[in-house]
Parts: structure tokens; sequence; C-alpha cells
């Protein structure tokens, strides 16, 4: 699907703020109301917008812990990568999870009630058939910057 200036920019403005009326939105792009949504519309036909949620703060519902946590398993192999990310996905305190290279296997977020409460979880891990062989965690003292990821058009370009 070919992208024109109208349509990154509205996805830029979208990707910051998907409550935007749709008058709003026109005006922001220099479109009349009825040329703008029908390209809001055939980007959400086309998969480019896959959807619109709201930002919830997780503190103001309960307190949580947030831990980040290397993870480095004692086997590389496709069962053990299957074993270890079925219980990650299975695991509610785990909020994000990644596969990365360069020393060891995973880096999850995991938002715990407490760090004994992380503990716990860890230790349960470990006594697990997972496969763990080492772990190192951060215990997060104070968040700096947290977004939803936004693309600019530059980057769509």
């Amino acid at each position: 699907m070919k992208l024109d200036r109208y349509d990154l920019k509205i996805l830029e403005i979208l990707s910051r703020d998907g409550r935007i009326t749709k008058s709003k939105l026109a005006e922001a792009i220099n479109l009349s109301v009825s040329p703008c949504w029908e390209r809001v519309r055939r980007l959400e036909q086309a998969g480019v917008i896959q959807g619109y949620s709201a930002r919830l703060n997780p503190d103001a519902l309960v307190k949580r812990t947030p831990v980040w946590v290397q993870i480095e398993l004692k086997q590389h192999n496709a069962e053990s990568f299957a074993r270890f990310e079925a219980l990650v996905r299975d695991t509610p305190e785990v909020t994000e999870c990644v596969a990365v290279g360069g020393g060891v296997d995973y880096l999850l977020k995991v938002e715990a009630d407490s760090v004994d409460a992380y503990q716990r979880l860890i230790d349960e891990w470990l006594t697990s058939d997972v496969g763990i062989e080492r772990y190192f965690t951060y215990i997060v003292t104070k968040a700096v910057k947290q977004k939803t990821p936004f693309l600019s058009p530059e980057s769509l370009a």
C-alpha cells in the first residue's frame, strides 16, 4: 500500500491521540472531514491501523513492583525455547518478553505484587523443568520514559 503525506500525518496523529474527533483530525491534516475519514477507513481496512486502545495506569489500579529479568537457558534448542515461552505466556505477572541475542536468551518485564512475590515466582521457575541456567534481576527504581510506540512520517517514508 502506498502512503502519501496525508496518510502519514493521519497515522502520526492517531498514534498520539486515538480519540481525536473526525473534524479535528481533518483540520489537523488540512482536508475536509469526508475525504479524511475515507482515508482512515482505508488504512483500517488495509490493516495499517489495527485498532484503538486506552493506555491504562496500572499504579492507579493496584501498586505493582516492576522488575526486569535477563534469562539464560541451559539448552539452546527448539524444545527448550518452546517450553520456556509457554511458561512465560501462562504467567500473568510477565507483561513483556523478548528473545534476544548477545549473551542472554530473554529479557522479561515482570510486574509482581512485591519483590518477595517476584522472588517466589523465580524460585518456582528454578525448581521446575523449564531449564533456566542463570538469571539476573533488575529492580526498577523509577520510570524515566514510558510511551506508546509512535511512527513518525520520516520512519514510514
